[in-house]
Parts: C-alpha cells; sequence; structure tokens
C-alpha cells in the first residue's frame, strides 16, 4: 500500500508537469459536446426507449463515459507503452514496484483525472446547453467509477499487448472512435441503424454510457448494464496482470 500511494503520487506530480498528455482526453469530447449541443440543445428523443428525453440529459452522462473512455484507451496505454519503451518500467521493477502497485497506482490517477473531465462536462451541459442535473447522484458516481475501473483494464491491456507507444495510440484511437460512431456519443441511439446499435452492444462504451444516462434522468441504477461494464473490467484487469511486460 505504501508503494501503491507513493507511485500514485508521483504519477500525479508528473501530470501536472506535462498536461498535454491529456490534451485529447478532454478537448476532443468537449468540443464535441459543444457541436452537438449546437444541433441538439434544445431537442427530445423522437423515438425508442429514451423517446422525450431531451437530448442533452442524455449528452452529458453520454459525454461523462467519452472522456472515461479517451482517458481508458488512449492516454493510459500510449503512457504505460512509452515508460516501457524508454526503459522506466525496467527501473520501477529493479526497485521492487509490483504489477499490482503499477497498475494500481494507473487506475486511481485514471480516477481522478476523469473526475475532472466529467466535472467540465456537467458544468459545460448545465450552463451553456440547459442540462437538468443528474436524478441520482450516487448511481451517477457508482457508474462512473466503475466505468473508470473498466477502461483502467482495458487500457492497462492495450499497454500490456502493445509492442510500441505508437502501436498503443493506433489501436487505441482506432477504437475509440468506433465506440464514438456506435455508443450513442454522437448520433442518438434512435437514430443509428440496427447492425450499428449491435456493434456498438459488443463494445463496452455502449453499456457505460446506458449506465451513466438511467440514473442521471431518474430511472435508477441499471444493473445489468453496471455488470457487464464491471465484468469487462474484471477481465481486462486479470488479463493484463498476468500478460503485463517490463520491457
Amino acid at each position: 500500500m505504501k508503494v501503491l500511494l507513493k507511485l500514485t503520487w508521483i504519477e500525479i506530480k508528473l501530470l501536472v508537469r506535462e498536461p498535454v498528455t491529456l490534451l485529447f482526453s478532454f478537448t476532443f469530447p468537449v468540443l464535441v459536446l459543444v457541436l452537438l449541443g449546437g444541433i441538439f440543445g434544445s431537442d427530445h428523443m423522437k423515438q425508442g426507449a429514451y423517446q422525450g428525453v431531451k437530448m442533452m440529459d442524455w449528452y452529458v452522462p453520454a459525454f461523462m463515459g467519452l472522456v472515461i473512455a479517451s482517458i481508458g484507451t488512449i492516454s493510459l496505454p500510449v503512457h504505460l507503452s512509452s515508460y516501457r519503451e524508454r526503459g522506466v518500467l525496467r527501473r520501477f521493477r529493479a526497485s521492487g514496484v509490483t504489477e499490482a502497485a503499477l497498475l494500481g497506482s494507473q487506475l486511481l490517477v485514471s480516477l481522478g483525472v476523469a473526475l475532472v473531465g466529467a466535472v467540465t462536462i456537467v458544468v459545460l451541459g448545465m450552463v451553456a446547453y440547459g442540462a437538468s442535473p443528474a436524478s441520482a447522484p450516487a448511481g451517477v458516481a457508482l457508474a462512473y467509477v466503475v466505468g473508470v475501473f473498466c477502461f483502467a483494464g482495458i487500457g492497462m491491456l492495450l499497454a500490456s499487448l502493445a509492442p510500441t507507444a505508437r502501436a498503443a495510440q493506433s489501436v487505441g484511437l482506432l477504437l475509440w472512435f468506433i465506440m464514438l460512431f456506435v455508443s450513442g456519443t454522437s448520433a442518438p441511439l434512435d437514430l443509428l441503424p440496427n447492425w450499428m446499435v449491435d456493434i456498438g452492444k459488443a463494445l463496452p462504451l455502449y453499456h457505460l454510457v446506458i449506465a451513466l444516462v438511467d440514473p442521471w434522468i431518474g430511472r435508477g441504477v441499471n444493473w445489468m448494464q453496471l455488470g457487464i461494464v464491471a465484468l469487462v473490467g474484471l477481465v481486462t484487469t486479470l488479463l493484463s496482470l498476468r500478460l503485463f511486460r517490463w520491457e
């Protein structure tokens, strides 16, 4: 635990010194929210299971999930892969740092970074586009924490498998953009063709978005979607611990 906390503190200080590494994780979701807010700001869902829900009451929690996905598929795997390329992980191992401590510190840092992104999205959505506040903040917070766990596991697995930081970035960006278009974070789900929705259901962001939206709009915790997100996080975390390479 002492090593975990010390390593987490080091990662926070490094992040503060080089915040540009997280620029994409924040700026792109915010820009897309601004774009969609300008298009759909006063509209409501017209069909499907969420008919009548204000579009911005969907997009605000959905984009909280998009920030989490950005960290897990882009920032985190590139960060760890670059550590491996520069020999930092080898020095960590020589100093007695374990896989669990290293990956645990990345999870804690991701949790804090995602919180900053979530607050940015919520404030922007409510102030600029009149989004409603969360009906069940505790349910949203639960989905947020489980979502961070899930995508931290995905990010660590990508870092474990990618041979270089550039490869991790390419794979992560591809996965992120696919999820962007089929998970309800671009076009509304009720406007997507069935085959795109089916692709979305095979990816974790789709389930995280619904797990965040439902308590936000007053439908309570969606335990099924939350369970899927948690399961993905558990599987990817266990795989990353098994497959992680120090060099």
